[in-house]
């Protein structure tokens, strides 16, 4: 088994748990590539904080991370990407990849022209989603609706309780109503209740999340900067061996729990450092 290129790892984080969908895309498309993920469980969700505080928090995780060594920084929260992304760019020498609610894929695959988002308060409310809209959906009807709760519940693992599904019905029912066929998950943790979200509107809507484009992004810039880390089996069938380091924020052993029951394998969770 022989390794080359960049050895150094790729940072994730997100405002909890829910930056685990984009995690395991990013795993699933680079399993070579060295990863650790920093869950903000304590500070979530970012939808309801302050865009000051959500850039703070933003930059002393990215801090961190680049500390562990990190060759990138994948930030898997729709909120911190609007409010955060080119600030730390600006400060930041290492590639940073951000999420963008999929207006584009939905406007191309609409029929009708209306599309749905769920997204937190903060995400609907970003300059960015509205320049998304203007750019690549100014002929179509988009019907963006904030869903507060839905990350408290993903957070819990309480992805198919009365109360997230009579959440989600009243979050998706009045874009059902106004005739979407188009439904964009605005929130990473949202993807993990994707099985109820189809569930209430049937197999006709297309759903469109944010988990495989930045893994494909991440892998392109990764590319174009020569920070890809090979793999070379002279006997096929192997592949490299990876590591995977997982940071939560919170020490609470249900959000642990939490985190190893969204991410399906096996894997250890160490308690994030005080960050200043």
């Amino acid at each position: 088994m022989i390794t080359f290129g960049d050895e150094c790892p790729i940072g994730v984080f997100d405002s909890g748990l829910g930056g685990l969908s984009v995690l395991k895309e990013i795993h699933h498309l680079l399993p070579h590539e060295n990863l650790i993920y920093v869950g903000d469980s304590v500070h979530a969700p970012y939808g309801d904080k302050s865009a000051k505080y959500v850039q703070q928090r933003s930059q002393q995780i990215t801090e961190f991370l680049l500390n562990q060594g990190a060759k990138a920084i994948v930030i898997a929260c729709n909120t911190a990407t609007a409010e955060a992304a080119e600030i730390l760019r600006t400060n930041v020498d290492v590639p940073v990849i951000g999420l963008e609610p999929a207006i584009k894929p939905a406007s191309q695959l609409s029929k009708n022209g209306v599309i749905g988002v769920l997204a937190t308060q903060r995400t609907i409310n970003s300059e960015r989603l509205l320049g998304l809209t203007e750019r690549y959906a100014q002929d179509k009807k988009v019907l963006a609706q904030a869903c507060p709760g839905l990350v408290e519940q993903v957070e819990a693992y309480e992805l198919n309780s009365d109360k997230t599904v009579s959440l989600l019905k009243k979050y998706i029912s009045p874009l059902l109503d106004q005739g979407v066929d188009a439904l964009i998950l605005g929130c990473t943790h949202y993807p993990f209740l994707l099985p109820e979200i189809r569930h209430i509107i049937g197999s006709d809507i297309e759903v469109l999340e944010t988990g495989i484009p930045v893994a494909r992004q991440l892998q392109r810039i990764l590319k174009d900067h020569q920070l890809e880390r090979y793999c070379f089996n002279v006997e096929g069938g192997a592949t490299c061996k990876a590591t995977l380091s997982i940071y939560n924020s919170s020490n609470k052993k249900q959000a642990h729990l939490t985190m190893k029951k969204l991410w399906e394998d096996p894997i250890s969770i160490k308690v994030l450092p005080e960050l200043n």
